[in-house]
């Protein structure tokens, strides 16, 4: 039952915020999403990879058609959720310096998304997956187009539009998969739609390669993988910054699980087939990110370049199909969240006190801000990956993946490296050192409550890069289980 708890306790938490007014409702929203935090950090601790069925709820939703409320975990979807409890409160607390309209329904919406990212990672049944993978785009489709920036509606509309084309592509693939199955467990329905019963479906080679690009646009759009990504860097640039980190820290997470999840495991002859294509095509947008990132003069801008090219580097991971690239996949997952939104956190800090976050009009911050420096240092050289932080375990298993698939692949993607340092540090330099200009002259360093969004960021970012065993072992079982099933 504790995954039905954190599936449906930030939704009954966004309800009863409708009666919260004011600033009560911040307060309210941030005690729902620590407390949830709290619950899944215990279904973690009480966590057996071995016993599959311990946090699974499997109830008829529409028995008369096979379709069952069937959610549940293994390592692959607790580190997610784990993911997503532990970012959602630090968001919220990051927003609290922003005075936003109607607070209650900007908090309500947050902890309402909360609950379809949840619903992603935890469904086990493909329309219950489709259905909550649609509840997670309704909210940020308003946190961005009620707060955004001056051109939020036509950015959000293009961001809806390119997510909901792609999310019928997939829902058109698991209704021809549907049609594919037995008769449901229960006897009542000709037809299921578990997804086990996909997983032991015998498709040939022809069925799975439509499919898989049935499937794969989907997830494609909302990595995004080149040449998907058109509307990731309008719409983390006019989003507000709690709806551009839920963005960029959680929600394109959903693309890469579900190439692990379903598409792998459903359509093995599909990726065996077009896998090289989405190889390059990965390959292609880590090098155009970097070198496009290299050439913005907006913060926010760069750093949604920058996860562009960090999640081409996820995606190739995945198509290399080697346990270390789905095991790289996933820690990158978890790092690339964290380091994200310590970024644009960092970012919306800077643009708060200055009024801009152009870079050439930045400068000289360190003068007056040592604890601002001292964490933007850290949070940014876990971006580039450097060893004994969160960024370099992830990255050195998913270049290896890809070596491991092709060698002239593998030392393309590693450019990103290199790049990735020039982009990330010439920002450093020109917005913390040198001479402070007129935006940065009466700067003032970090207030408690930006510390307390940080020094946890930054607490799993030495986690994660001195310990990642306590990840990759919660994860191993799952990723050994999928290529398993691509085997069968």
């Amino acid at each position: 039952m504790l995954t039905a708890l954190l599936l449906f306790f930030p939704l009954a938490a966004a309800l009863l915020l409708h009666f919260v007014k004011g600033k009560a409702g911040r307060v309210f929203a941030f005690g729902a999403a620590l407390l949830e935090f709290l619950v899944a950090v215990y279904a973690a601790i009480t966590f057996n990879a071995s016993n599959t069925g311990q946090l699974e709820v499997n109830l008829p939703w529409i028995a008369s058609a096979g379709i069952s409320f069937h959610i549940g975990m293994d390592g692959l979807s607790l580190l997610l959720v784990l993911l997503t409890t532990f970012l959602v409160p630090l968001i919220l607390l990051a927003s609290f310096r922003h005075d936003y309209k109607n607070e209650s329904a900007f908090y309500a919406l947050v902890l309402f998304m909360q609950t379809g990212l949840i619903g992603v990672f935890t469904s086990m049944d493909a329309f219950l997956f489709y259905f909550f993978w649609e509840v997670a785009l309704i909210p940020i489709y308003f946190l961005a187009g009620i707060w955004g920036g001056e051109r939020r509606v036509a950015v959000t509309f293009k961001f809806f539009l390119y997510t909901i084309i792609g999310s019928l592509f997939m829902l058109a693939g698991f209704v021809y998969l549907y049609y594919q199955t037995g008769p449901a467990a229960n006897g009542l329905a000709a037809h299921t739609s578990d997804l086990q019963a996909f997983y032991n479906l015998s498709l040939t080679a022809a069925e799975q390669s439509w499919l898989f690009w049935l499937i794969f646009i989907a997830f494609a759009v909302k990595m995004p993988i080149f040449p998907f990504h058109t509307w990731q860097p309008d719409t983390y640039t006019e989003a507000p910054a709690p709806a551009t980190m839920l963005l960029s820290g959680i929600m394109l997470k959903m693309g890469i699980y579900g190439c692990l999840r379903w598409l792998l495991p459903i359509t093995p002859l599909g990726v065996s087939q077009w896998g090289w294509l989405i190889m390059i095509l990965a390959v292609i947008g880590i090098i155009y990110g970097a070198i496009i990132a290299i050439r913005q003069r907006d913060m926010k801008r760069l750093i949604a370049y920058s996860s562009l090219s960090h999640v081409g580097l996820m995606a190739a991971g995945v198509f290399s199909l080697t346990q270390m690239g789905l095991q790289g996949a996933v820690v990158q997952m978890l790092a690339h969240g964290v380091n994200v939104v310590g970024m644009f956190f960092i970012a919306d800090i800077i643009q708060r006190r200055t009024n801009t976050r152009l870079i050439p009009e930045l400068g000289g911050l360190t003068q007056t801000t040592p604890l601002l420096s001292v964490s933007f240092l850290v949070v940014l050289l876990a971006t580039v990956a450097l060893p004994l932080t969160s960024g370099f375990v992830g990255e050195f298993l998913l270049l290896a993946g890809v070596f491991q698939y092709n060698n002239w692949l593998g030392a393309v993607a590693g450019i990103t490296i290199i790049l990735g340092a020039v982009y990330l540090l010439r920002m450093f330099q020109r917005v913390m050192l040198g001479p402070a200009t007129a935006f940065t002259a009466a700067f003032r360093d970090l207030n408690g409550a930006e510390l307390a969004v940080l020094v946890p960021l930054i607490v799993m970012i030495f986690w994660i890069g001195l310990f990642p065993n306590t990840f990759l072992q919660m994860s191993e079982p799952s990723v050994i289980r999928i290529l398993s099933l691509m085997q069968r």
